[in-house]
């Protein structure tokens, strides 16, 4: 006889604020605790220093996590200048100092350098792998690495404020952007060392600063209301995936599997109406009003790549 899973299945998105210093493990295990949530996951790290949007994915919405983490983020974050550290943030190292500090001038003329499409190295204590390992256990470990350039978008850099020892700035970017990277290379060009003292990351996708709550307001919160009422819903980072209504033999070829084949004029015209062309790669389902897959197009047809089970 198969054992019941613990807990109880919630399923939906928790727009959570990350408190200064916990990890964004402890955090999920928090949640847990909360709901007795079954199964749960995030879409991006936030290191302990870090705090601001965690998006916390509970049950069938854990399916939808890899959606949440391509989309944008927006950080705000302060740079102290004078110092460069192993981590490249305040909870490293200090590895080499400068007395030089950069004028606001001198930082301004620097931000379009770091716009657009740019190529950054990682931190040394980083969790992309190499060789299957985690970069910050080989640099915990004392081994020097040699971690290759990667492709970044950034879409907005701005400088917020600026005294001679640190300066605050707003940054908009892509997937996979290290803002410890940046504060690095701008301490480099600039002559004088740098690194991250605080970070905030005020975006994620549509998870907002303005519509997210704190560990201590939500525990409150699923005290007094059903915790449906306070997750947002699992389809909530598939806004631009064309959704499309599905009768209900569809509904049941898709929970079997199947691949749906549409070849007439109605079918074309109905998936026109929904803005489903030639360009369309995903399609979202929709069974009785609730999320029921993702169907991957090719051509004419639509096949399930993810089942929701709601």
């Amino acid at each position: 006889m198969a054992r019941n899973k613990k807990g109880i299945p919630i399923h939906g998105w928790l727009n959570l604020d990350k408190p200064l210093g916990m990890t964004s493990t402890q955090a999920l295990g928090r949640v847990r605790r909360i709901l007795n949530a079954q199964k749960l996951g995030h879409a991006g790290t936030l290191d302990p220093l870090a705090t601001g949007i965690l998006p916390i994915a509970l049950g069938e919405a854990t399916k939808t996590i890899q959606y949440a983490q391509d989309r944008d983020k927006v950080y705000r974050f302060t740079v102290k200048w004078g110092e460069a550290r192993n981590t490249d943030d305040c909870e490293g190292t200090v590895i080499a100092t400068s007395d030089k500090r950069p004028t606001e001038a001198d930082i301004r003329a620097l931000l379009p350098r770091f716009t657009g499409n740019i190529d950054q190295v990682p931190p040394q204590f980083s969790a992309i792998k190499l060789d299957g390992e985690r970069a910050y256990d080989l640099a915990r470990a004392g081994e020097k690495l040699d971690i290759q350039p990667r492709r970044v978008t950034v879409y907005g850099f701005k400088l917020l404020n600026s005294t001679p020892n640190e300066a605050e700035f707003e940054l908009e970017c892509g997937k996979g952007t290290y803002v410890r990277s940046i504060a690095r290379d701008m301490g480099q060009i600039l002559g004088c060392y740098g690194h991250v003292s605080a970070l905030r990351r005020l975006a994620v996708g549509n998870f907002t600063e303005n519509t997210s709550i704190s560990l201590d307001e939500f525990e409150k919160l699923v005290q007094s209301a059903a915790p449906d009422q306070v997750l947002l819903p699992v389809e909530t980072v598939l806004d631009d995936i064309p959704a499309l209504a599905m009768t209900a033999e569809e509904v049941g070829r898709i929970r079997q599997g199947q691949t749906l084949k549409f070849l007439s004029r109605q079918d074309v015209d109905r998936l026109s109406a929904t803005g489903i062309d030639e360009r369309t790669i995903l399609v979202l389902a929709m069974g009785d009003n609730k999320p029921l897959a993702l169907l991957e197009k090719d051509g004419i047809a639509l096949y399930p790549v993810k089942v929701f089970n709601l």
